[in-house]
């Protein structure tokens, strides 16, 4: 190997949309961990690992080329930072020892241990400051078990979004899952844009209630939706009145809420029991009655259409 004088780099503060970009970079990010630096970036207000600039006169100043660090600089530029701390090699080099460095920087790299890794990550309480690290639960094997049907098969562009609760919401959260697979086995893939979307909401809410924790952003947003169960009868009731399918619903989505009170139950329990009783009705139906007396209601002569247009 041929011997060269040690180098003497220097800290420098430029602005990252004047650095000049290598042309050829080995070195690779999705979209994912480069949305994920940007966001790390936006957070931390600055680099907390410095890019490594050459000049030396063959660039001008503030515009080095960068040898390491081409994928800080340009999340520097979407994390709007006006300038960021740079090691700058000032010293002349030949055109093998810049490509040399660039490489080192890529490929020598110390390895984590993953017992001490999954410790150390476990220790992570907040959600966001976990997902500031850059691992998840995928990564450190804490899902060996999921094996997801039909995710192989497809090539396809997926996102794993991992949600957290806290004890008091966890049993909530375990009937609302126990429930959906009781329903149905299936897995859904939500687009590119329902993710971005999700992701907006969620620091829309943020914003608004003054919280940094997903869980907690979360449950106010299944709040809200809670708040308007009605409006998903826009599901099932086509344009002119009628219904778009004849699947079941939930009576919730009728009502505009899940619960109703003690003596209203008591009350249609009876007339349930009633119609049932004289087989007006058959026996686990008494959705019928309601439909049928809700018919006699629109029928009726005192019946008020509603001023939109429905029934």
């Amino acid at each position: 190997m041929t011997t060269t004088s040690p180098i003497r780099p220097r800290l420098v503060q430029r602005d990252p949309r004047k650095l000049t970009r290598l042309p050829v970079n080995a070195r690779f990010m999705t979209k994912e961990e480069y949305d994920l630096l940007v966001r790390n970036i936006k957070a931390d207000g600055c680099l907390t690992s410095v890019p490594l600039i050459y000049g030396a006169g063959e660039y001008p100043e503030g515009e080095e080329l960068i040898l390491s660090g081409n994928h800080r600089c340009d999340a520097s530029v979407d994390a709007d930072l006006p300038e960021i701390t740079c090691m700058l090699i000032d010293d002349p080099q030949e055109k093998d020892q810049l490509i040399a460095r660039q490489l080192s920087h890529n490929a020598i790299a110390g390895k984590d241990d993953p017992a001490t890794l999954k410790h150390l990550y476990d220790q992570i309480e907040d959600v966001d400051w976990r997902a500031y690290s850059g691992y998840d639960d995928e990564q450190l094997q804490l899902l060996a078990d999921v094996s997801p049907e039909g995710l192989s098969e497809a090539n396809l562009d997926f996102a794993t979004v991992a949600l957290i609760f806290l004890p008091p919401e966890l049993e909530a959260a375990r009937e609302a899952f126990n429930q959906a697979r009781a329903g149905q086995n299936e897995y859904w893939l939500a687009a590119r844009a329902d993710y971005e979307q999700t992701l907006d909401t969620l620091a829309s809410t943020h914003a608004a209630h003054k919280v940094g924790n997903v869980a907690t952003a979360l449950h106010a947003i299944l709040a809200i939706a809670e708040n308007h169960l009605d409006e998903l009868a826009a599901g099932y009731t086509a344009p002119d009145g009628t219904h778009a399918h004849t699947g079941h619903v939930g009576l919730e989505t009728v009502l505009g809420a899940r619960t109703l009170p003690a003596p209203a139950a008591v009350t249609l329990n009876k007339a349930i029991a009633a119609a049932e009783g004289r087989g007006e009705i058959e026996h686990g139906q008494g959705w019928r009655l309601l439909e049928r007396l809700a018919g006699e209601y629109l029928s009726g002569t005192n019946h008020v259409p509603a001023t939109d247009g429905q029934p």
